[in-house]
């Protein structure tokens, strides 16, 4: 990872782990999602073009010969579209070998070039944007704060995948509470169907503390779903999905169990693999159930 300003932390998606990675924004430009920590408290900025060539630089002296490059941080699609292509276009320029660049994108950036831009963008090997849809139950998604709508998330999914760009989504079982944890895991799989994401990725939310969410909760004007009803919602979620060759992952520390495999060949056995869990008797039918040790 380079990053010779930050004293923050970094996040990147699991799949970007042999990435190198090169931090050309700080924070998130949003960053009011309830259930969300990571950049709180960081004053959101992208770097300079100067700082941005200083730091691609440095990157090149050490992986010269770097494929994937992922550019961290929370929602670099945000970064006006003259700025972006010329990242990208250093990017190409210094590293011969690139074959793939990805980052976090908000649906509201997507949404904010055109498809001629898209088309650009990805001319110079911009590949995978990771898109939190989180719910596709309008009233969850306003309840955590989201920016976006459910309709606006899915016509930027639709949009940038029409440009060829790579969609990896990421929902989140419980988001709903026990409010809305049937409307959301429904509305959920609707949305999906509709944008067929190439990636997905579900999670569980954890109240983390110091997030709104957890506030919520302590105040009792949220309340978690229990574990067994964690997963009776994504037994339910993918129950709804109709994908045509979507790789599906539930691996995070998060979840309960880890599932993985690829739709449509693989809906089978991951309901199998749930309603073998859910009727095992081992989950907590009153609580939560014991967080992760860590996220």
């Amino acid at each position: 990872m380079f990053d010779m300003q930050s004293n923050h932390s970094l996040f990147r998606p699991p799949a970007e782990a042999r990435s190198l990675i090169i931090r050309i924004q700080d924070g998130c430009p949003w960053n009011q999602c309830t259930f969300c920590g990571m950049y709180k408290g960081v004053n959101c900025r992208f770097r300079s073009m100067e700082e941005m060539e200083l730091g691609i630089d440095a990157a090149r002296k050490d992986w010269p010969s770097a494929r994937r490059i992922f550019l961290a941080d929370g929602d670099v699609m945000a970064m006006p579209f003259d700025k972006l292509h010329s990242v990208l276009g250093m990017l190409n320029d210094r590293f011969p070998r690139l074959a793939r660049v990805n980052v976090y994108a908000n649906g509201h950036s997507i949404l904010r070039k055109t498809n001629e831009e898209l088309a650009a963008l990805k001319r110079l090997k911009l590949n995978t944007l990771y898109m939190g849809l989180e719910s596709g139950h309008e009233e969850t998604l306003r309840a955590a704060k989201k920016r976006e709508t459910a309709e606006e998330m899915i016509e930027a999914g639709q949009r940038a995948q029409a440009a060829d760009l790579r969609m990896s989504v990421m929902v989140l079982t419980g988001l709903g509470g026990q409010t809305n944890r049937q409307l959301h895991a429904a509305a959920t799989a609707d949305a999906l169907n509709r944008m067929q994401p190439r990636l997905l990725s579900a999670l569980r939310v954890i109240p983390i503390p110091g997030t709104e969410l957890h506030g919520q909760e302590q105040a009792g004007t949220f309340q978690q779903v229990t574990e067994y009803q964690a997963m009776q919602e994504l037994r339910d979620m993918i129950e709804g999905l109709e994908l045509e060759g979507t790789v599906f992952r539930a691996d995070h520390s998060s979840n309960i169990l880890p599932l993985e495999g690829r739709f449509p060949k693989d809906k089978p056995r991951l309901l199998d693999e749930l309603n073998t869990l859910l009727a095992s008797g081992t989950l907590d039918t009153e609580a939560p159930g014991a967080p992760p040790l860590s996220l």
